[in-house]
Parts: structure tokens; C-alpha cells; sequence
């Protein structure tokens, strides 16, 4: 029987610039870069790969792709699961059928049955299809958990084979070790807890960033496989932030990641979108955390400026701002100064009579050589300095608007 062991990434499903169809061209280049990379297997059709926003001809189909594209290198784990028990039978049927090596079952959700009902569906789909099962637990999405003493019941069964445990909750993953590590694999499905899982005895984990950054998570595997817990802490520490991400956002943040890395997996479907189950703050952190780890190339700050030479010194002042192409603004940066520069900006908030205050009315009494303020000549012919260093991106007309734009 199979026995899920090492790496696995939960594939995202590749769709083309509409979101209308699967990428099929994409897909099998990222089954193919996990492989060189060195997963034990790939899992498409799970949570990360978008099941519930795609019909269930397009799961056989994405099923399909994967299962030809690996042709027996690895492992190839199908997410079949769905709130419906009849269509995960004939969704683990016809994995099984398409030959893959196991079907990975998510607990039923949405009308959120009883303990009784979730072991029946379970137990249901083990009995009626011949094929390794391993359940799946995830409760922040489905709203169900997948308790230990059910998970120790449906371990008898024999085609059950494993649990994927999403939850991120070590101490019901280590009371389901105690009880089924002889009887079945255990899988760590939340990034950010892959070597403690590890450490306590799982046999591997299946996660969205793997997508990502495969060969980080199997040299972490190999790590403490060797005993070398040290070496496998300082790897995850690396790659935490990237793990934080996209576990809390999903299909969303691999996406973009995947896109840094360079392979054009399109966007996700709604209801899921950038700037919402990701922000855009942490797509910028994840595209430094990358670049630090070395995935990707820093990107450099590009200026050009198609019309007249900025030559004011607050460029938003009697002038129209130009039009800047190329420019690819990072967070905490502007542009300031005579000519186009780079400078760092950095929003505090604090009490006028609190520390914050203080600095800041220092700062405006002794300022920095080369910093002190100048006079920005407002309409008509009223002369203020302002009392920030912020550079205004509107054209000032009134003392209001001034103390708006400059600061109190």
C-alpha cells in the first residue's frame, strides 16, 4: 500500500489571463520544476489548487494533465474531496482511475455534519473504492475538525492510509501521532510549522509554498531525517515570512510568488483576488524575502522622465508632475529632491506630548544639514516653510491645504 512520505506541493492550478481556462502548457512546466527540484510527489486539485472554484470536469482534466506529465517519476496525490459525498466518490473513482497514486479527501463542509456523518463519508469512500485514501484536515477553511479520536477510528480501515493536517495546531497533531503513527502517516499541510511537525515524528508535509521554493522544504526534510534539527530550524527561519504568507493567503500568494520565480501560472478565480486575501504590502514583503533567499534578482529603480527636467524643488508646486515610465516603486520609497531621487519615508504615529512629539519637535528646531525646509510659494504669492520633508503630490492653494499636506 502507499505510504505518502517527503515533499509534496500542493499545486496551484495554472489558468490562462481570463481565469477562464486551465493553462495546460503551465501546469506541466511546474509539475516539471517541482520534480527537478526534488519533491517526493505533487497534489494538484487541493485547496491550494482552487477545487471548489473549478468544475468537476476541470478537476479530471487538471488530474489528467498531472498524472501524464509525471509518468511514474513521482508520487501524484489527487484532491478529491468535495462537501458532497457522492461527488468525492466519483471524483477518488476516477483517480484511481487515471492512475494516481492515492486521492487526498478534504472532511465534507459548508452544511457542517455531525462527527457521525463526517466518519460515514469517510468511511463510505474508503469502502467503496479500492484505493489509498488520506484524509484531509483543514477546519479554517472547511469548519469542521477532523477530530483524533475519529481520525484513530478511520485509521482501521485499511486503505486509509495518511492525514494531511492543516490546522497549524501542534498539540492535536501530536495526539494524533501518539495514537495512528504506527497505523497510518501523518502530513504536515501548514507551512509555518514544518519542522516542529517534522521533529515530532510526521512523515512528511504537503504545502503551498513548496510550489514556490520545493528544494528549501526537501533539504529541510532531509535535515531532520538526518537528525540535524539545527540546520533544519535555520533553513525555515530563512523562508518563515514567505511560509506566513502564503499559507495565509493560499493560492492567492503562491500565485504571485510563483510569478516572481518566473512562471506564468495567470491569476486566480474571484471570489479570491490580490489585495484582498493578499494585500499588496505583503506581496511587496514576499518579493524582498524571495530576493533575500536568492529566487529572484533584486529589481532595480528605473527613472524616465519624457518631458522637461524636474528643476523644483517640491515638484508638485506651480508645476504639473511628470509623467514617469519604468519606475517600479517599492514600499517606503518616493521621490524627492532637485532631481528624481530615491528616498525612504517611514509613517510614525504617536502623541504630540509623547515621546513621538518630542523627536519631532526637535527635528523641526535643529534640522539635519541639508534638510532644512524651504520656502514653497503658494497661490497667490503667499510664501510658507513647510514643517515635514514630505513631498507634496498636489499643487498647494491655501494654508489649509498646506498644513494638510505638510504635516500639523
Amino acid at each position: 500500500m502507499f505510504e505518502p512520505k517527503g515533499i509534496f506541493p500542493a499545486l496551484v492550478t495554472p489558468f490562462t489571463k481570463d481565469g477562464k481556462k486551465v493553462n495546460e502548457e503551465q501546469l506541466r512546466a511546474l509539475v516539471n520544476r517541482c520534480i527537478e527540484l526534488g519533491v517526493s510527489g505533487v497534489v494538484p486539485c487541493g485547496t491550494t489548487g482552487e477545487f471548489v472554484n473549478m468544475t468537476v470536469e476541470e478537476r479530471k482534466r487538471v488530474i489528467d494533465i498531472v498524472v501524464d506529465e509525471v509518468n511514474g517519476r513521482v508520487a501524484v496525490i489527487a484532491g478529491t474531496g468535495a462537501s458532497s459525498t457522492q461527488q468525492a466518490l466519483e471524483m477518488t473513482r476516477y483517480a484511481k482511475d487515471a492512475g494516481a497514486d492515492a486521492a487526498l479527501v478534504v472532511t465534507p463542509y459548508y452544511l457542517k455534519p455531525t462527527n457521525r456523518g463526517v466518519y460515514q463519508h469517510f468511511h463510505t469512500i474508503a469502502s467503496e473504492v479500492d484505493f489509498p485514501i488520506i484524509l484531509y484536515n483543514i477546519p479554517q477553511c472547511t469548519g469542521v475538525w477532523l477530530t483524533w479520536q475519529m481520525v484513530e477510528d478511520l485509521a482501521q480501515i485499511p486503505n486509509i492510509v495518511g492525514l494531511k493536517d492543516s490546522s497549524g495546531e501542534l498539540r492535536y497533531m501530536l495526539a494524533v501521532l501518539e495514537k495512528v503513527r504506527d497505523k497510518i502517516n501523518v502530513l504536515c499541510g501548514h507551512d509555518e510549522v514544518v519542522v516542529a511537525a517534522l521533529a515530532a515524528g510526521a512523515s512528511g508535509a504537503i504545502l503551498a509554498s513548496a510550489n514556490v521554493i520545493p528544494d528549501i522544504w526537501v533539504q529541510i526534510y532531509q535535515h531532520v531525517q538526518k537528525g540535524e534539527l539545527k540546520k533544519a530550524r535555520e533553513l525555515q527561519y530563512k523562508v518563515q515570512k514567505i511560509a506566513r504568507i502564503i499559507a495565509g493567503s493560499g493560492a492567492v500568494g503562491a500565485k504571485e510568488a510563483l510569478k516572481m520565480v518566473g512562471l506564468k501560472v495567470g491569476p486566480v478565480r474571484l471570489p479570491l483576488s490580490v489585495g484582498g486575501e493578499l494585500s499588496y504590502e505583503a506581496k511587496e514583503e514576499l518579493r524582498l524575502d524571495l530576493e533575500k533567499i536568492g529566487k529572484i534578482k533584486p529589481q532595480p529603480i528605473k527613472f524616465e522622465i519624457t518631458e522637461k527636467p524636474l528643476e523644483e524643488r517640491f515638484a508638485a508646486v506651480e508645476v504639473t508632475p511628470q509623467i514617469i515610465k519604468d519606475f517600479n516603486i517599492r514600499i517606503g520609497e518616493a521621490l524627492a529632491g532637485q532631481e528624481p531621487e530615491v528616498a525612504h519615508i517611514d509613517l510614525m504615529i504617536g502623541r504630540k506630548d509623547g515621546p513621538l512629539g518630542e523627536a519631532y519637535a526637535k527635528a523641526k528646531a535643529s534640522p539635519a544639514p541639508g534638510h532644512e525646509p524651504l520656502l514653497a510659494i503658494l497661490e497667490p504669492n503667499l510664501a510658507v516653510k513647510p514643517t515635514t520633508l514630505i513631498v507634496p503630490t498636489v499643487t498647494i492653494r491655501s494654508m489649509r491645504q498646506a498644513s494638510m499636506v505638510y504635516g500639523p
